[in-house]
């Protein structure tokens, strides 16, 4: 209790005393006291309420300090960037270039801002000339990437998804967010993260080259880019799709009806095919990504 707090009123001074006695006005004063009963809990419910809306406001674009937790070794401490191009200096000469670059800040509490962001603190790494056992590989742990990627750590909790999370298969050859993203040179999103399909393609197709063609009738999907059908982290839906059976297929062609039991699609009637199934599963469409033989892709 402060100094302030506790001095008391001369005693003699009965209206000092009286005032002492009384009950400060406050948020929680006889006229604002929560009700009893049910009332209690809305009233409650109205507090939390307006403490998540103030909460709400925290964000990075409205504090200037780190919001989040940097990554942890045992008895390590931040040194900075400078010892990093040393030893990694192939690495460091095209950094700048890099998306993760952006992380980078100039100021006297910036330790922990450029490589240590994802490698941890470096001091126990320079002092040893090196290692494994004493800094971050996210090449092995792809899990580090999920302390900024929240939305991304959660999509690969999902049905259908790539095996990116377990450190246990990356150790046995399994992949990293590193297979498709770029952490040190260039746009870390594949194909620059623009209008280029054809790019962004040339990620997926390292690994999934049945689908590369060339075909004599390729699917038009394929020029706009592997995601528009597929999200590459994670989906509900059964290889990674954006959406299920036809409602897929029907994002890009329209469909008109005309009359009663007639759904038409390109100009033919599908309404019996519709119930079939998946317009790849129905007998119809199964070359998905294009076909050799057939316009209507079929092999």
């Amino acid at each position: 209790m402060c100094a302030m707090a506790r001095r008391r009123p001369n005693p003699e001074n009965a209206e000092a005393v009286a005032a002492l006695s009384r009950p400060a006005p406050s948020a929680l004063s006889t006229r604002s006291r929560p009700p009893s009963g049910g009332r209690r809990w809305r009233w409650l419910a109205a507090i939390t309420v307006g403490i998540a809306g103030v909460a709400g406001f925290v964000a990075c674009s409205s504090l200037d300090r780190t919001v989040v937790a940097p990554p942890h070794i045992a008895g390590a401490e931040y040194i900075g960037d400078e010892d990093c191009s040393i030893c990694h200096e192939d690495i460091t000469a095209g950094f700048h270039s890099a998306s993760h670059a952006r992380l980078l800040a100039q100021s006297d509490n910036a330790l922990g801002s450029g490589c240590e962001v994802c490698h941890g603190p470096g001091s126990l790494h320079s002092d040893a000339g090196g290692g494994r056992g004493n800094i971050i590989n996210p090449k092995q742990d792809p899990t580090i990437c999920f302390d900024c990627h929240l939305d991304i750590r959660g999509r690969f909790l999902l049905p259908s998804r790539h095996p990116v999370t377990d450190p246990h298969r990356v150790a046995q050859g399994g992949m990293t967010c590193t297979e498709c993203h770029s952490p040190h040179k260039g746009d870390a999103m594949p194909g620059g993260g623009g209008v280029s399909a054809l790019a962004y393609n040339e990620e997926c197709l390292r690994c999934h080259s049945a689908q590369r063609g060339p075909y004599v009738f390729e699917h038009e999907a394929m020029r706009e880019g592997c995601n528009v059908c597929h999200d590459a982290h994670g989906s509900v839906n059964d290889k990674l799709l954006v959406a299920r059976n036809a409602s897929l297929c029907l994002r890009c062609h329209f469909q008109q009806q005309t009359g009663p039991g007639v759904v038409l699609i390109g100009g033919q009637n599908h309404a019996d095919f519709l119930g079939r199934g998946t317009c790849w599963t129905s007998g119809c469409h199964e070359a998905v990504h294009g076909s050799r033989v057939s316009s209507s892709l079929r092999y």
